[in-house]
Protein backbone atom coordinates (compact mmCIF):
# COMPACT_ATOMS: atom_id res chain seq x y z
CA UNK A 1 0.00 0.00 0.00
CA UNK A 2 1.07 3.58 -0.57
CA UNK A 3 0.95 6.24 2.13
CA UNK A 4 0.38 9.96 2.19
CA UNK A 5 3.17 12.18 3.48
CA UNK A 6 0.70 14.12 5.61
CA UNK A 7 -0.67 12.55 8.76
CA UNK A 8 -1.26 12.77 12.50
CA UNK A 9 -0.97 10.23 15.30
CA UNK A 10 -1.24 10.39 19.09
CA UNK A 11 -0.70 8.00 21.97
CA UNK A 12 -1.11 8.52 25.71
CA UNK A 13 -0.09 5.83 28.16
CA UNK A 14 1.09 5.50 31.73
CA UNK A 15 4.15 3.29 32.14
CA UNK A 16 5.92 2.71 35.48
CA UNK A 17 4.28 5.69 37.13
CA UNK A 18 4.87 8.15 34.30
CA UNK A 19 2.26 9.38 31.83
CA UNK A 20 3.74 9.70 28.33
CA UNK A 21 2.01 11.72 25.63
CA UNK A 22 3.42 11.41 22.11
CA UNK A 23 2.07 13.35 19.13
CA UNK A 24 3.32 12.97 15.57
CA UNK A 25 2.35 15.16 12.65
CA UNK A 26 3.85 15.60 9.21
CA UNK A 27 3.56 17.63 6.02
CA UNK A 28 5.01 17.26 2.55
CA UNK A 29 8.76 17.53 2.10
CA UNK A 30 11.16 16.38 -0.58
CA UNK A 31 13.25 14.41 1.91
CA UNK A 32 12.80 13.13 5.47
CA UNK A 33 13.23 15.86 8.07
CA UNK A 34 12.42 14.69 11.59
CA UNK A 35 12.30 17.07 14.57
CA UNK A 36 11.72 15.88 18.15
CA UNK A 37 10.57 18.25 20.90
CA UNK A 38 10.83 16.71 24.37
CA UNK A 39 11.69 17.61 28.00
CA UNK A 40 15.39 18.22 28.58
CA UNK A 41 15.59 15.56 31.26
CA UNK A 42 14.94 12.82 28.67
CA UNK A 43 16.92 14.33 25.80
CA UNK A 44 19.17 11.25 25.93
CA UNK A 45 16.33 9.35 24.17
CA UNK A 46 16.00 11.79 21.24
CA UNK A 47 18.17 9.83 18.83
CA UNK A 48 16.33 6.59 19.58
CA UNK A 49 13.00 8.30 18.85
CA UNK A 50 14.33 9.65 15.54
CA UNK A 51 15.61 6.23 14.53
CA UNK A 52 12.20 4.71 15.24
CA UNK A 53 10.52 7.35 13.07
CA UNK A 54 13.06 6.86 10.26
CA UNK A 55 12.39 3.12 10.28
CA UNK A 56 8.75 3.82 9.45
CA UNK A 57 8.87 7.01 7.36
CA UNK A 58 11.01 7.73 4.32
CA UNK A 59 9.84 11.20 3.24
CA UNK A 60 8.14 14.24 4.79
CA UNK A 61 8.60 16.95 7.42
CA UNK A 62 7.85 15.05 10.63
CA UNK A 63 7.43 16.73 14.02
CA UNK A 64 7.30 14.64 17.20
CA UNK A 65 6.06 16.21 20.46
CA UNK A 66 6.67 14.39 23.76
CA UNK A 67 5.52 15.29 27.27
CA UNK A 68 5.92 13.33 30.51
CA UNK A 69 3.99 13.71 33.74
CA UNK A 70 4.90 11.79 36.91
CA UNK A 71 1.83 10.44 38.73
CA UNK A 72 3.26 10.93 42.19
CA UNK A 73 6.01 12.82 43.98
CA UNK A 74 6.68 10.35 46.81
CA UNK A 75 10.01 9.55 45.29
CA UNK A 76 11.15 13.18 45.65
CA UNK A 77 12.36 14.38 49.08
CA UNK A 78 12.45 18.11 49.84
CA UNK A 79 14.11 19.35 53.05
CA UNK A 80 15.46 22.56 54.54
CA UNK A 81 19.10 23.36 54.13
CA UNK A 82 19.33 24.56 57.73
CA UNK A 83 22.90 25.90 57.72
CA UNK A 84 22.10 28.08 54.70
CA UNK A 85 18.72 29.16 56.11
CA UNK A 86 20.21 30.11 59.47
CA UNK A 87 22.95 32.01 57.70
CA UNK A 88 20.35 34.08 55.83
CA UNK A 89 18.40 34.72 59.07
CA UNK A 90 21.46 35.83 61.01
CA UNK A 91 22.57 38.11 58.20
CA UNK A 92 19.10 39.67 57.91
CA UNK A 93 18.81 40.24 61.67
CA UNK A 94 22.23 41.83 61.72
CA UNK A 95 21.15 44.05 58.82
CA UNK A 96 18.09 45.19 60.79
CA UNK A 97 20.07 45.88 63.96
CA UNK A 98 22.97 47.76 62.38
CA UNK A 99 20.93 49.88 59.96
CA UNK A 100 17.77 50.40 61.99
CA UNK A 101 15.60 48.62 59.44
CA UNK A 102 12.13 47.18 60.02
CA UNK A 103 12.32 43.47 60.61
CA UNK A 104 9.92 42.20 57.93
CA UNK A 105 11.58 38.85 57.36
CA UNK A 106 8.97 36.40 56.03
CA UNK A 107 8.81 32.78 54.95
CA UNK A 108 8.05 33.91 51.41
CA UNK A 109 11.19 36.04 51.28
CA UNK A 110 13.38 33.32 52.72
CA UNK A 111 11.94 30.66 50.38
CA UNK A 112 13.13 32.70 47.42
CA UNK A 113 16.73 32.66 48.58
CA UNK A 114 19.12 30.34 46.72
CA UNK A 115 19.76 26.86 48.12
CA UNK A 116 17.33 27.17 51.04
CA UNK A 117 15.75 23.87 50.01
CA UNK A 118 17.44 20.59 49.26
CA UNK A 119 15.70 18.42 46.64
CA UNK A 120 16.70 14.77 46.66
CA UNK A 121 15.67 12.73 43.65
CA UNK A 122 16.39 9.05 43.23
CA UNK A 123 18.67 8.03 40.41
CA UNK A 124 16.84 7.52 37.12
CA UNK A 125 17.26 4.32 35.16
CA UNK A 126 17.73 6.00 31.79
CA UNK A 127 17.59 2.77 29.80
CA UNK A 128 14.28 1.76 31.39
CA UNK A 129 12.88 5.26 30.91
CA UNK A 130 13.90 5.21 27.24
CA UNK A 131 12.26 1.84 26.66
CA UNK A 132 9.07 3.01 28.37
CA UNK A 133 9.01 6.08 26.13
CA UNK A 134 9.69 4.12 22.95
CA UNK A 135 6.80 1.76 23.67
CA UNK A 136 4.46 4.76 23.56
CA UNK A 137 6.22 6.24 20.52
CA UNK A 138 5.60 2.95 18.73
CA UNK A 139 1.85 3.24 19.36
CA UNK A 140 1.82 6.86 18.20
CA UNK A 141 3.58 5.82 14.98
CA UNK A 142 1.01 3.07 14.43
CA UNK A 143 -1.80 5.63 14.77
CA UNK A 144 0.07 8.04 12.50
CA UNK A 145 0.67 5.38 9.83
CA UNK A 146 -2.97 4.29 9.92
CA UNK A 147 -4.05 7.81 9.00
CA UNK A 148 -1.40 8.04 6.28
CA UNK A 149 -2.54 4.71 4.84
CA UNK A 150 -6.15 5.89 4.70
CA UNK A 151 -5.18 9.05 2.85
CA UNK A 152 -2.78 7.06 0.67
CA UNK A 153 -5.61 4.73 -0.39
CA UNK A 154 -7.67 7.74 -1.49
CA UNK A 155 -4.71 9.14 -3.44
CA UNK A 156 -4.05 5.78 -5.06
CA UNK A 157 -7.67 5.48 -6.16
CA UNK A 158 -7.52 8.96 -7.68
CA UNK A 159 -4.28 8.19 -9.54
CA UNK A 160 -5.67 4.96 -10.97
CA UNK A 161 -8.87 6.71 -12.07
CA UNK A 162 -6.94 9.48 -13.80
CA UNK A 163 -4.59 6.91 -15.36
CA UNK A 164 -7.61 5.11 -16.83
CA UNK A 165 -8.87 8.43 -18.20
CA UNK A 166 -5.51 9.08 -19.88
CA UNK A 167 -5.49 5.56 -21.31
CA UNK A 168 -8.89 6.21 -22.86
CA UNK A 169 -7.63 9.49 -24.33
CA UNK A 170 -4.54 7.74 -25.73
CA UNK A 171 -6.84 5.22 -27.41
CA UNK A 172 -8.72 8.10 -29.03
CA UNK A 173 -5.45 9.53 -30.33
CA UNK A 174 -4.46 6.14 -31.74
CA UNK A 175 -7.80 5.77 -33.48
CA UNK A 176 -7.63 9.22 -35.05
CA UNK A 177 -3.94 9.20 -35.90
CA UNK A 178 -3.98 6.96 -39.04
CA UNK A 179 -6.59 9.15 -40.75
CA UNK A 180 -4.69 12.27 -39.72
CA UNK A 181 -1.47 10.89 -41.21
CA UNK A 182 -3.29 9.87 -44.40
CA UNK A 183 -4.88 13.30 -44.77
CA UNK A 184 -1.57 15.02 -44.13
CA UNK A 185 0.14 12.79 -46.71
CA UNK A 186 -2.55 13.50 -49.28
CA UNK A 187 -2.32 17.25 -48.79
CA UNK A 188 1.47 17.04 -48.96
CA UNK A 189 1.37 15.10 -52.25
CA UNK A 190 -1.03 17.62 -53.75
CA UNK A 191 1.15 20.53 -52.67
CA UNK A 192 4.30 18.93 -54.04
CA UNK A 193 2.65 18.24 -57.38
CA UNK A 194 1.43 21.82 -57.50
CA UNK A 195 4.89 23.19 -56.84
CA UNK A 196 6.70 20.77 -59.12
CA UNK A 197 4.14 20.59 -61.94
CA UNK A 198 6.43 22.35 -64.41
CA UNK A 199 9.44 20.23 -63.52
CA UNK A 200 10.33 16.75 -64.68
CA UNK A 201 10.28 14.62 -61.52
CA UNK A 202 9.56 10.96 -61.09
CA UNK A 203 6.08 10.30 -59.67
CA UNK A 204 7.47 7.67 -57.30
CA UNK A 205 9.90 10.23 -55.90
CA UNK A 206 6.99 12.51 -55.02
CA UNK A 207 5.19 9.67 -53.29
CA UNK A 208 8.35 8.67 -51.40
CA UNK A 209 9.05 12.19 -50.17
CA UNK A 210 5.43 12.64 -49.14
CA UNK A 211 5.54 9.37 -47.21
CA UNK A 212 8.74 10.40 -45.40
CA UNK A 213 7.28 13.72 -44.27
CA UNK A 214 3.94 12.13 -43.38
CA UNK A 215 5.72 9.70 -41.05
CA UNK A 216 6.97 12.68 -39.04
CA UNK A 217 3.45 13.42 -37.85
CA UNK A 218 2.76 9.81 -36.80
CA UNK A 219 2.51 9.43 -33.02
CA UNK A 220 2.58 5.65 -32.73
CA UNK A 221 5.83 5.57 -30.77
CA UNK A 222 4.62 8.21 -28.32
CA UNK A 223 1.30 6.49 -27.62
CA UNK A 224 3.05 3.14 -27.13
CA UNK A 225 5.39 4.73 -24.57
CA UNK A 226 2.49 6.48 -22.86
CA UNK A 227 0.72 3.15 -22.48
CA UNK A 228 3.92 1.61 -21.10
CA UNK A 229 4.34 4.42 -18.57
CA UNK A 230 0.72 4.04 -17.43
CA UNK A 231 1.31 0.32 -16.88
CA UNK A 232 4.43 1.18 -14.87
CA UNK A 233 2.44 3.59 -12.72
CA UNK A 234 -0.12 0.91 -11.89
CA UNK A 235 2.66 -1.59 -11.16
CA UNK A 236 4.29 0.86 -8.75
CA UNK A 237 0.98 1.42 -6.99
CA UNK A 238 0.48 -2.36 -6.79
CA UNK A 239 3.93 -2.78 -5.21
CA UNK A 240 3.23 -0.01 -2.68
CA UNK A 241 5.85 1.49 -0.38
CA UNK A 242 7.60 4.80 -0.91
CA UNK A 243 6.80 5.42 -4.59
CA UNK A 244 6.39 9.20 -4.59
CA UNK A 245 9.76 10.06 -6.13
CA UNK A 246 9.57 7.29 -8.73
CA UNK A 247 6.10 8.39 -9.78
CA UNK A 248 7.25 11.99 -9.98
CA UNK A 249 9.96 10.97 -12.47
CA UNK A 250 7.49 8.81 -14.41
CA UNK A 251 5.05 11.71 -14.74
CA UNK A 252 7.84 13.81 -16.24
CA UNK A 253 8.38 11.11 -18.87
CA UNK A 254 4.66 10.97 -19.65
CA UNK A 255 4.57 14.75 -20.01
CA UNK A 256 7.44 14.53 -22.45
CA UNK A 257 5.55 12.03 -24.63
CA UNK A 258 2.39 14.13 -24.46
CA UNK A 259 4.32 17.26 -25.49
CA UNK A 260 5.91 15.42 -28.42
CA UNK A 261 2.50 14.16 -29.51
CA UNK A 262 1.13 17.68 -29.35
CA UNK A 263 3.99 19.12 -31.38
CA UNK A 264 3.50 16.48 -34.10
CA UNK A 265 -0.26 16.63 -34.46
CA UNK A 266 -1.78 18.70 -37.27
CA UNK A 267 -5.36 17.79 -36.44
CA UNK A 268 -7.45 20.02 -34.16
CA UNK A 269 -9.27 17.05 -32.65
CA UNK A 270 -6.04 15.32 -31.61
CA UNK A 271 -4.65 18.62 -30.32
CA UNK A 272 -7.66 18.94 -28.02
CA UNK A 273 -7.24 15.38 -26.78
CA UNK A 274 -3.56 16.05 -26.03
CA UNK A 275 -4.57 19.10 -23.98
CA UNK A 276 -6.89 16.86 -21.94
CA UNK A 277 -4.07 14.33 -21.44
CA UNK A 278 -1.73 17.06 -20.20
CA UNK A 279 -4.40 18.40 -17.84
CA UNK A 280 -4.86 14.94 -16.30
CA UNK A 281 -1.08 14.48 -16.03
CA UNK A 282 -0.81 17.77 -14.17
CA UNK A 283 -3.45 16.62 -11.67
CA UNK A 284 -1.57 13.33 -11.23
CA UNK A 285 1.67 15.24 -10.69
CA UNK A 286 0.03 17.32 -7.97
CA UNK A 287 -1.27 14.20 -6.24
CA UNK A 288 2.10 12.42 -6.36
CA UNK A 289 3.55 15.37 -4.41
CA UNK A 290 1.48 14.12 -1.47
CA UNK A 291 2.73 10.54 -1.64
CA UNK A 292 5.58 9.23 0.48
Amino acid sequence: MVKSMTGYGRAVETVNGREFTVEIRSVNNRYLDCTVKMPRNISFAEDAVKQMVKASVSRGKVDVFITINAEGTSDVQISLNKPVLEGYLNAMRQMCAEYALVNDISVTALAKMPEVFVVDKPDTDEEQLKQDLLSVVEKAIASYNAMRATEGAALENDLRTRGATILNLVTQVEQASPQTVADYRRRLEEKMREILQDKALDESRILTEAAIFADKVAVDEETVRLRSHLEQMNSMLDAGGAVGRKLDFLIQEMNREANTTGSKCTDVKIARIVVEIKAELEKIREQTQNLE
